[in-house]
Protein backbone atom coordinates (compact mmCIF):
# COMPACT_ATOMS: atom_id res chain seq x y z
CA UNK A 1 0.00 0.00 0.00
CA UNK A 2 1.42 3.56 -0.95
CA UNK A 3 2.30 5.76 1.78
CA UNK A 4 0.43 9.53 1.94
CA UNK A 5 3.19 11.45 0.37
CA UNK A 6 3.52 8.59 -2.78
CA UNK A 7 -0.43 8.83 -3.42
CA UNK A 8 -0.49 12.29 -2.92
CA UNK A 9 2.42 12.71 -5.29
CA UNK A 10 0.62 10.11 -7.89
CA UNK A 11 -2.53 11.96 -7.60
CA UNK A 12 -1.42 15.94 -7.79
CA UNK A 13 1.82 15.67 -9.46
CA UNK A 14 5.22 16.61 -8.10
CA UNK A 15 4.65 20.84 -8.80
CA UNK A 16 2.71 20.35 -5.76
CA UNK A 17 4.06 19.05 -3.50
CA UNK A 18 5.76 20.85 -1.55
CA UNK A 19 2.72 23.23 -0.27
CA UNK A 20 5.57 24.63 2.25
CA UNK A 21 7.14 26.73 -0.12
CA UNK A 22 4.35 28.14 -1.24
CA UNK A 23 3.21 28.99 2.15
CA UNK A 24 6.55 30.90 3.22
CA UNK A 25 6.50 32.74 -0.34
CA UNK A 26 2.96 34.64 0.46
CA UNK A 27 4.41 35.48 3.66
CA UNK A 28 6.96 37.58 1.91
CA UNK A 29 4.50 38.89 -0.11
CA UNK A 30 1.95 39.53 1.89
CA UNK A 31 3.31 40.23 5.10
CA UNK A 32 5.01 43.58 6.94
CA UNK A 33 8.71 43.66 6.34
CA UNK A 34 9.15 43.10 10.17
CA UNK A 35 7.44 40.42 10.71
CA UNK A 36 9.54 37.30 11.38
CA UNK A 37 9.39 34.98 8.46
CA UNK A 38 9.05 31.41 8.54
CA UNK A 39 12.00 30.84 6.46
CA UNK A 40 14.22 32.77 8.02
CA UNK A 41 13.54 31.02 11.61
CA UNK A 42 16.80 30.57 13.51
CA UNK A 43 15.88 27.59 13.57
CA UNK A 44 15.76 24.04 16.43
CA UNK A 45 18.73 22.81 18.84
CA UNK A 46 17.63 19.36 16.64
CA UNK A 47 17.74 19.61 13.35
CA UNK A 48 14.97 18.16 11.12
CA UNK A 49 13.88 17.82 8.04
CA UNK A 50 11.28 20.62 6.88
CA UNK A 51 7.51 19.51 6.79
CA UNK A 52 6.69 19.78 3.03
CA UNK A 53 3.13 21.22 4.00
CA UNK A 54 3.18 23.57 6.99
CA UNK A 55 5.67 26.20 7.51
CA UNK A 56 8.43 25.89 10.83
CA UNK A 57 6.22 28.11 13.32
CA UNK A 58 2.85 26.56 11.98
CA UNK A 59 4.50 22.80 13.56
CA UNK A 60 5.36 24.34 16.63
CA UNK A 61 1.75 25.55 16.99
CA UNK A 62 0.64 22.43 16.21
CA UNK A 63 2.87 20.65 18.73
CA UNK A 64 2.24 22.58 21.69
CA UNK A 65 -2.06 22.43 20.98
CA UNK A 66 -1.32 18.53 20.93
CA UNK A 67 0.99 18.25 24.22
CA UNK A 68 -0.06 16.96 27.46
CA UNK A 69 0.60 19.58 29.22
CA UNK A 70 -1.62 21.86 27.26
CA UNK A 71 -4.13 19.46 27.38
CA UNK A 72 -3.75 19.50 31.23
CA UNK A 73 -4.27 23.36 31.58
CA UNK A 74 -8.26 22.58 31.39
CA UNK A 75 -7.48 21.77 35.10
CA UNK A 76 -6.23 24.83 36.60
CA UNK A 77 -7.14 27.60 38.27
CA UNK A 78 -7.23 31.30 36.36
CA UNK A 79 -7.87 33.29 39.60
CA UNK A 80 -10.77 31.43 41.36
CA UNK A 81 -10.05 28.40 43.36
CA UNK A 82 -12.90 25.91 42.45
CA UNK A 83 -15.72 28.44 42.01
CA UNK A 84 -19.29 27.95 41.94
CA UNK A 85 -20.22 27.97 38.44
CA UNK A 86 -19.32 26.35 34.67
CA UNK A 87 -17.99 29.90 33.36
CA UNK A 88 -15.04 31.15 35.55
CA UNK A 89 -11.86 31.00 33.14
CA UNK A 90 -9.49 28.17 33.61
CA UNK A 91 -5.62 28.69 32.69
CA UNK A 92 -6.68 26.94 29.07
CA UNK A 93 -9.60 29.47 28.53
CA UNK A 94 -7.42 32.15 29.35
CA UNK A 95 -4.58 30.83 26.76
CA UNK A 96 -7.35 30.53 24.30
CA UNK A 97 -8.10 34.25 24.82
CA UNK A 98 -4.65 35.30 24.90
CA UNK A 99 -4.06 33.44 21.63
CA UNK A 100 -7.47 35.18 20.11
CA UNK A 101 -6.38 38.24 21.09
CA UNK A 102 -2.62 37.98 19.57
CA UNK A 103 -3.55 36.65 16.88
CA UNK A 104 -6.31 39.67 16.25
CA UNK A 105 -3.67 42.30 16.76
CA UNK A 106 -0.79 40.52 14.15
CA UNK A 107 -3.18 39.92 11.82
CA UNK A 108 -3.65 43.55 11.81
CA UNK A 109 -0.17 44.28 11.84
CA UNK A 110 0.46 42.08 9.05
CA UNK A 111 2.94 40.14 11.17
CA UNK A 112 3.38 36.12 11.53
CA UNK A 113 -0.16 34.92 12.56
CA UNK A 114 1.46 31.18 13.03
CA UNK A 115 4.42 32.64 15.25
CA UNK A 116 2.09 34.52 17.29
CA UNK A 117 -0.65 31.91 17.86
CA UNK A 118 2.72 28.88 19.18
CA UNK A 119 4.08 31.84 21.80
CA UNK A 120 0.62 32.47 23.30
CA UNK A 121 -0.68 28.64 23.38
CA UNK A 122 2.75 27.89 24.78
CA UNK A 123 3.50 30.58 27.25
CA UNK A 124 1.54 29.40 30.60
CA UNK A 125 2.47 25.46 30.07
CA UNK A 126 4.64 25.53 33.25
CA UNK A 127 1.92 27.14 35.63
CA UNK A 128 1.68 25.50 38.88
CA UNK A 129 -1.88 23.49 40.43
CA UNK A 130 -4.45 26.88 42.21
CA UNK A 131 -2.87 29.39 39.99
CA UNK A 132 -0.94 32.00 41.73
CA UNK A 133 -0.98 29.83 45.18
CA UNK A 134 0.93 27.19 43.68
CA UNK A 135 3.63 29.29 42.50
CA UNK A 136 4.11 30.84 45.33
CA UNK A 137 4.35 27.91 47.47
CA UNK A 138 6.64 26.08 44.99
CA UNK A 139 8.90 29.24 44.92
CA UNK A 140 9.32 28.85 48.64
CA UNK A 141 10.20 25.44 49.17
CA UNK A 142 11.78 24.12 45.55
CA UNK A 143 15.75 24.84 45.86
CA UNK A 144 16.62 27.89 42.90
CA UNK A 145 13.14 28.73 43.26
CA UNK A 146 10.23 28.29 40.83
CA UNK A 147 8.86 30.83 38.25
CA UNK A 148 5.98 29.86 35.22
CA UNK A 149 7.82 31.34 32.53
CA UNK A 150 10.90 29.48 32.94
CA UNK A 151 8.92 26.09 33.93
CA UNK A 152 6.53 26.80 30.31
CA UNK A 153 10.14 26.77 28.59
CA UNK A 154 11.24 23.41 30.79
CA UNK A 155 8.16 21.93 29.92
CA UNK A 156 8.51 22.47 26.33
CA UNK A 157 12.55 21.43 25.99
CA UNK A 158 12.92 18.91 28.91
CA UNK A 159 9.51 17.11 29.78
CA UNK A 160 7.31 16.48 27.01
CA UNK A 161 7.51 13.64 24.55
CA UNK A 162 8.90 11.43 27.92
CA UNK A 163 11.93 13.79 28.17
CA UNK A 164 12.29 14.41 24.89
CA UNK A 165 11.11 17.88 24.63
CA UNK A 166 9.23 19.34 21.47
CA UNK A 167 12.23 21.16 19.90
CA UNK A 168 10.15 24.21 18.84
CA UNK A 169 12.11 27.27 17.07
CA UNK A 170 14.22 29.80 19.08
CA UNK A 171 11.56 31.97 18.14
CA UNK A 172 9.01 30.76 19.86
CA UNK A 173 10.92 29.59 22.73
CA UNK A 174 12.02 33.30 23.39
CA UNK A 175 8.58 34.33 23.09
CA UNK A 176 7.63 31.92 25.96
CA UNK A 177 10.50 32.69 28.12
CA UNK A 178 10.09 36.21 27.80
CA UNK A 179 5.87 36.70 28.46
CA UNK A 180 6.37 38.39 31.84
CA UNK A 181 6.37 41.91 32.33
CA UNK A 182 9.96 42.04 32.55
CA UNK A 183 10.77 40.31 29.78
CA UNK A 184 11.95 41.55 26.55
CA UNK A 185 11.05 39.23 23.25
CA UNK A 186 13.04 39.92 20.24
CA UNK A 187 10.25 39.60 17.63
CA UNK A 188 7.17 41.85 17.18
CA UNK A 189 4.75 38.40 17.49
CA UNK A 190 6.22 38.06 21.16
CA UNK A 191 5.70 41.60 22.14
CA UNK A 192 1.94 41.23 20.90
CA UNK A 193 1.30 38.04 23.20
CA UNK A 194 3.27 40.11 26.28
CA UNK A 195 0.43 42.78 26.32
CA UNK A 196 -1.97 40.22 24.88
CA UNK A 197 -1.19 38.11 28.23
CA UNK A 198 -2.45 41.66 29.98
CA UNK A 199 -5.21 42.55 28.59
CA UNK A 200 -6.77 39.25 28.43
CA UNK A 201 -6.01 38.16 32.05
CA UNK A 202 -7.09 42.02 33.43
CA UNK A 203 -10.70 41.89 31.37
CA UNK A 204 -11.43 38.06 32.08
CA UNK A 205 -10.53 38.49 35.73
CA UNK A 206 -13.18 41.91 36.29
CA UNK A 207 -15.48 39.43 33.77
CA UNK A 208 -15.06 36.80 36.80
CA UNK A 209 -14.89 39.13 39.75
CA UNK A 210 -18.25 40.60 38.54
CA UNK A 211 -19.67 37.17 38.07
CA UNK A 212 -18.70 36.50 41.87
CA UNK A 213 -20.08 39.56 43.09
CA UNK A 214 -16.72 40.38 44.56
CA UNK A 215 -16.69 43.67 42.58
CA UNK A 216 -19.38 45.28 40.29
CA UNK A 217 -18.90 47.62 36.86
CA UNK A 218 -19.47 50.38 39.12
CA UNK A 219 -16.94 50.26 41.66
CA UNK A 220 -14.29 50.54 38.60
CA UNK A 221 -13.08 54.59 38.79
CA UNK A 222 -14.66 56.86 36.69
CA UNK A 223 -11.26 57.61 35.24
CA UNK A 224 -10.50 54.60 33.93
CA UNK A 225 -13.76 53.84 32.50
CA UNK A 226 -13.51 57.09 30.59
CA UNK A 227 -11.06 56.03 29.20
CA UNK A 228 -11.00 52.39 28.27
CA UNK A 229 -14.91 51.39 28.30
CA UNK A 230 -17.39 50.52 30.67
CA UNK A 231 -17.79 45.94 29.76
CA UNK A 232 -15.59 43.80 28.63
CA UNK A 233 -15.93 44.30 25.05
CA UNK A 234 -15.58 47.83 25.18
CA UNK A 235 -12.71 47.52 27.10
CA UNK A 236 -10.90 44.71 24.86
CA UNK A 237 -11.78 46.91 21.60
CA UNK A 238 -9.94 50.42 23.00
CA UNK A 239 -7.10 48.26 24.07
CA UNK A 240 -6.59 45.85 20.91
CA UNK A 241 -7.25 48.91 18.88
CA UNK A 242 -4.95 50.97 20.08
CA UNK A 243 -2.33 48.76 20.11
CA UNK A 244 -2.79 48.48 16.04
CA UNK A 245 -3.26 52.18 15.57
CA UNK A 246 0.25 52.97 17.86
CA UNK A 247 1.40 50.01 16.31
CA UNK A 248 0.72 50.03 12.59
CA UNK A 249 3.59 50.84 9.78
CA UNK A 250 6.21 51.07 12.62
CA UNK A 251 8.47 48.62 13.53
CA UNK A 252 7.48 48.33 16.76
CA UNK A 253 4.44 47.40 19.19
CA UNK A 254 3.55 49.90 21.15
CA UNK A 255 0.37 51.90 23.04
CA UNK A 256 -0.70 55.64 23.62
CA UNK A 257 0.44 56.34 26.52
CA UNK A 258 -3.45 57.81 27.83
CA UNK A 259 -3.92 53.72 26.83
CA UNK A 260 -1.24 52.30 28.44
CA UNK A 261 -1.15 54.03 31.62
CA UNK A 262 -5.12 53.47 31.98
CA UNK A 263 -4.37 49.71 31.64
CA UNK A 264 -1.96 49.89 34.34
CA UNK A 265 -3.94 51.44 37.11
CA UNK A 266 -6.65 49.28 35.67
CA UNK A 267 -4.11 46.24 36.94
CA UNK A 268 -3.79 47.98 40.43
CA UNK A 269 -6.89 48.62 40.76
CA UNK A 270 -7.40 44.91 40.39
CA UNK A 271 -4.58 43.68 42.42
CA UNK A 272 -6.35 45.63 45.50
CA UNK A 273 -10.10 44.61 45.16
CA UNK A 274 -9.88 41.07 43.66
CA UNK A 275 -6.48 39.55 43.63
CA UNK A 276 -5.62 40.28 46.99
CA UNK A 277 -9.88 40.32 48.39
CA UNK A 278 -10.51 37.75 50.95
CA UNK A 279 -13.44 36.67 49.22
CA UNK A 280 -11.52 35.97 46.06
CA UNK A 281 -8.93 34.46 47.61
CA UNK A 282 -9.85 33.16 50.89
CA UNK A 283 -9.04 29.47 50.17
CA UNK A 284 -5.16 30.42 48.95
CA UNK A 285 -3.29 29.58 52.02
CA UNK A 286 -4.76 26.80 52.47
CA UNK A 287 -3.74 25.42 48.89
CA UNK A 288 -0.72 26.55 49.17
CA UNK A 289 0.04 24.57 51.85
CA UNK A 290 -1.49 21.40 50.40
CA UNK A 291 1.49 22.18 47.39
CA UNK A 292 3.92 22.44 49.93
CA UNK A 293 3.39 19.38 51.54
CA UNK A 294 3.11 17.47 48.18
CA UNK A 295 6.22 18.54 47.16
CA UNK A 296 8.26 17.34 51.00
CA UNK A 297 6.46 14.33 50.45
CA UNK A 298 7.81 13.53 47.46
CA UNK A 299 11.03 14.85 47.82
CA UNK A 300 10.96 12.02 51.04
CA UNK A 301 9.80 9.42 49.01
CA UNK A 302 11.16 9.76 45.20
CA UNK A 303 10.43 6.47 44.63
CA UNK A 304 6.98 7.01 44.58
CA UNK A 305 7.52 9.52 42.16
CA UNK A 306 6.18 8.22 38.28
CA UNK A 307 8.07 6.00 36.63
CA UNK A 308 9.01 8.73 33.80
CA UNK A 309 9.68 11.04 36.53
CA UNK A 310 11.96 8.35 38.18
CA UNK A 311 13.97 7.99 34.71
CA UNK A 312 14.90 11.32 34.86
CA UNK A 313 16.42 11.34 37.69
CA UNK A 314 18.61 8.29 37.40
CA UNK A 315 19.29 8.08 33.93
CA UNK A 316 19.07 12.26 33.17
CA UNK A 317 20.58 12.97 36.52
CA UNK A 318 18.18 15.69 36.94
CA UNK A 319 18.36 17.23 40.30
CA UNK A 320 15.90 15.39 41.92
CA UNK A 321 14.50 18.48 43.95
CA UNK A 322 13.73 20.08 40.35
CA UNK A 323 12.14 16.66 39.09
CA UNK A 324 9.73 16.96 42.30
CA UNK A 325 8.99 20.49 41.10
CA UNK A 326 8.27 19.23 37.64
CA UNK A 327 6.03 16.86 39.05
CA UNK A 328 3.78 18.58 41.50
CA UNK A 329 4.18 21.77 39.02
CA UNK A 330 2.31 19.63 36.57
CA UNK A 331 -0.70 18.77 37.96
CA UNK A 332 -4.09 19.69 38.03
CA UNK A 333 -5.79 21.19 40.97
CA UNK A 334 -7.78 17.82 41.05
CA UNK A 335 -5.19 15.57 40.94
CA UNK A 336 -3.27 17.98 43.36
CA UNK A 337 -6.53 17.19 45.91
CA UNK A 338 -7.00 13.37 44.93
CA UNK A 339 -2.84 13.18 46.33
CA UNK A 340 -3.20 15.05 48.96
CA UNK A 341 -6.31 13.03 50.31
CA UNK A 342 -4.39 9.81 49.33
CA UNK A 343 -1.62 10.27 51.05
CA UNK A 344 -2.36 12.32 54.23
CA UNK A 345 -5.62 10.90 54.97
CA UNK A 346 -6.15 7.61 57.01
CA UNK A 347 -8.25 6.17 54.83
CA UNK A 348 -10.07 4.97 57.93
CA UNK A 349 -11.31 9.13 58.07
CA UNK A 350 -11.45 9.66 54.87
CA UNK A 351 -15.67 9.03 55.00
CA UNK A 352 -16.03 11.63 57.18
Amino acid sequence: MKNGREHYENTYGAELLNLREQAEQREHELLSPWAAFSDRTQGRDIWEAPCDIRPEYQRDRDRILHCKAFRRLKGKTQVFLAPEGDHYRTRMTHTLEVAQNARTIARALRLNEDLTEAIALGHDLGHTPFGHAGERALARVCLGGFEHQLQSLRVVERLEKDGAGLNLTKEVRDGILHHQTAGTPHTLEGRIVQLSDKIAYINHDIDDAVRGHIITEDDIPEELSSILGRSPRERLNTLIHDIVMQSFGRGEIRMSEEVHTAMRELRSFMFRSVYTNPTAKGEEKKAEAMIEQLYYYYAGHLELLPEEYCRMIKQRQEPDYRVVCDFVAGMTDRYAVQRYREIMIPDAWDVY
